[in-house]
């Protein structure tokens, strides 16, 4: 291996969204994940429900379209 082409591999954390915080090493610092195994529903047998609200009402409101119910 060539000496000082790869980059520093130190310990760092990694922070999830649901506060989960998981130590290892990287050779990135902080990294920040909106989703672990802690929380992720495959692992957990709970669905979790992403707020996507207002996608519908955008583009309803971009091409001047009317909901069904009115």
């Amino acid at each position: 291996m060539k000496e000082g082409i790869h980059p520093n591999y130190e310990p760092t954390e990694i922070k999830c969204a649901c506060g989960e915080i998981i130590a290892t090493a990287s050779t990135k610092k902080n990294v920040h994940v909106e989703i672990c195994s802690k929380c992720h529903p495959f692992y957990t047998g709970k669905q979790k429900f992403i707020d996507t609200g207002g996608r519908v009402e955008k583009f309803r409101k971009k091409f001047g379209l009317k909901a069904d119910n009115e």
